[in-house]
């Protein structure tokens, strides 16, 4: 696995400062040989145990992370894929120094004098006039870049580039101080892991019922009664309060379910009587808006019903549910109050400052530090690995997104 070669490296981080707070959430090796034919490539993400920062910019989701390993744990992997090897990356002093950060994070010992190549310093050489970007050094050789701010696809399309810039050349002498002084380089000695890598999935499926009920067996007795079953109705509400299931719900649902022994037909009856609960809470006033419509249509899909009990809840209001099952009615489950304490975490599409100014406006209190006191916190992702976050599960304290906060704040409760 090692040299001599090059190994193109990239690195989705949390933020631009290695030796702050910031921290990488997924890498990509891709293996070049001499003559700049690509020989492999790994690539996996990263739980920081911290907020993921710019989700717009990596699209990554904290739900994504979750079980994925810590860089601690990918570190002798990592070592193992660059030892004896050029370290190559687009801007290699961002890759580089958020590299050794992580390696002395996790109480490896790094020298800094890497041996790096930098396809971005290169394009000087071999793209004189062209831009600075991965995406102008690729487009002169029409290499493909499609999904940028993936690692993996930054780090091909930079191996390919650095492919491109071997074969101008034309000349192995150019490359060959720095391939000499990379397999002489020493690398910190670490003990060998079996930890998986854990690569980004393809795509994103929104977190359903499905998400949770495949897990639980049809054969499960069930030993639980009505008291259960209003604490699991009660759980579900406050898990469908955004309406929106956030893989950290998905596993309270599971888990408590299993706790109560709650068996997956009776998960499956609670759902269709909060669905009716709602449903009759809609058609209170004999009229169902295009709003309360939405939102009926909303629950359903998130609770995995069948389009015909989606449809007949737009129809018309559903009978009284039968007296085996007890009965939460969502209307009365969460409501701001003015005072509240409200705290927010992670990096929102407003300012802090915005949502706080607005907060107070509407008479709540935004607060810094999570209590037992505080009524709600508010992520940018549901799912955030924020220590605000952690400490929220802890209490049982709500975790919603921005949209919920509007809604919640202007009194427009999501429960209908």
């Amino acid at each position: 696995m090692s040299g001599p070669g090059f190994a193109v490296i990239d690195f989705e981080t949390t933020g631009l400062f290695p030796t702050g707070n910031d921290r990488v959430i997924e890498v990509a090796i891709v293996h070049v040989d001499e003559l700049g034919r690509i020989e492999g490539h790994w690539d996996t993400l990263v739980n920081p145990g911290r907020d993921l920062g710019r989700q717009d910019i990596h699209r990554i989701r904290a739900a994504d992370v979750m079980n994925a390993p810590t860089f601690d744990q990918i570190a002798p992997r990592l070592v193992e894929l660059l030892a004896g090897r050029v370290v190559v990356a687009h801007n290699a002093s961002f890759d580089s120094r958020f590299l050794i950060a992580e390696l002395q994070r996790a109480g490896h010992w790094t020298n800094a004098n890497l041996v790096t190549l930098c396809t971005m310093q290169l394009a000087r050489d071999f793209l004189p006039g062209t831009g600075r970007s991965l995406a102008d050094c690729c487009a002169a050789y029409d290499i493909e870049l499609d999904g940028a701010h993936r690692a993996s696809v930054d780090a091909a399309a930079t191996a390919r580039l650095l492919g491109a810039y071997v074969e101008s050349a034309n000349d192995p002498a150019f490359w060959s101080e720095d391939i000499g002084a990379a397999v002489a380089y020493k690398w910190p000695g670490m003990v060998a892991q079996e930890i998986a890598w854990y690569p980004r999935p393809d795509s994103a499926h929104p977190m359903t019922a499905a998400s949770f009920l495949a897990r639980m067996t049809h054969h499960l007795p069930d030993v639980a009664g009505p008291a259960e079953y209003i604490d699991y109705l009660a759980l579900l509400d406050r898990c469908l309060l955004d309406r929106h299931l956030s893989a950290h719900e998905v596993e309270a649902l599971v888990q408590l379910a299993d706790e109560l022994g709650i068996s997956r037909h009776s998960c499956e009856a609670l759902h269709l009587e909060y669905f009716a609960g709602l449903t009759r809470i809609a058609w209170e006033d004999g009229i169902l808006t295009t709003d309360e419509m939405a939102d009926l249509v909303d629950v359903g899909n998130l609770l995995e019903l069948s389009l015909e009990v989606v449809s007949a809840a737009l129809d018309a209001p559903t009978p009284l549910a039968p007296e085996s099952l007890a009965v939460v009615d969502p209307a009365q489950a969460f409501a701001l109050r003015p005072g509240d304490l409200v705290v927010l975490t992670g990096d929102m599409t407003r300012s802090r400052d915005v949502w706080e100014g607005e907060l107070v406006a509407r008479g709540f209190t935004p607060w810094r530090a999570v209590t037992k006191k505080v009524k709600l916190v508010v992520a940018a992702d549901p799912d955030s690995l924020s220590g605000k976050a952690r400490k929220a599960r802890d209490y049982g304290i709500p975790i919603v997104g921005e949209v919920a906060l509007e809604k919640l704040t202007r009194g427009d409760s999501a429960s209908g």
